[in-house]
């Protein structure tokens, strides 16, 4: 794990937001922040399926940011998904803390094409290495923008670290946010049953 302070980094009055590429836990990290006391930025308009059974947490006007970030105003003392291409759409005058969430390109490949082809949607004739390296380069440049953010900190978690040691990746979450988490109930959303796309 890997994290950034900023200059206001004993300032309570921040925005969480969890943050990946898709399919790399961010839902996970979603509903483990949410069973720790922190409420959930939601519209529920997207419904649990086969690929996100619990829920996906998400919100519909992340999907406008960069025509309009103004509610995110709102979301202060609370946590939002907002996926790692749209976080250079952040506005500067809040205080930010991501959780970023890392996990095996592979699974990560894997997991959206089963996705893709469960919706009975065309799986992207892109090869797996050509998206992999496309991905790594989004990644590299989305972390170098991070770390010039002064309102912003940052903790990098790998989605395998969680489903291995839950209860180390939680202590560690907790002091992030400031422990103001309920770390058993937290503990008890990590469902191993649901780790399907295994790096090979």
């Amino acid at each position: 794990m890997i994290i950034k302070k900023s200059k206001d980094e004993n300032e309570g009055n921040f925005i969480t937001i969890v943050s990946g590429l898709p399919r790399s836990g961010t839902s996970m990290m979603m509903r483990m922040i949410k069973a720790g006391g922190i409420k959930v930025v939601t519209d529920n308009m997207r419904k649990s399926n086969e690929d996100n059974p619990r829920g996906y947490y998400e919100d519909e006007r992340v999907k406008k940011m960069k025509k309009d970030s103004s509610w995110l105003g709102e979301c202060q003392g609370k946590v939002v998904k907002i996926i790692s291409m749209l976080l250079y759409n952040l506005l500067s005058n809040h205080n930010y803390k991501v959780i970023f969430m890392k996990r095996e390109m592979q699974e990560i490949l894997s997991s959206q094409k089963t996705m893709l082809r469960r919706r009975g949607e065309k799986v992207d004739d892109v090869s797996n290495q050509e998206m992999g390296d496309k991905f790594e380069k989004h990644l590299r440049q989305v972390e170098d923008w991070l770390k010039k953010q002064e309102n912003i900190d940052v903790l990098y978690v790998r989605y395998n670290d969680v489903i291995d040691d839950a209860k180390s990746q939680i202590k560690t979450i907790n002091r992030f946010l400031g422990n103001c988490l309920n770390e058993e109930e937290m503990v008890k959303v990590v469902e191993k049953s649901l780790y399907r796309q295994r790096k090979q």
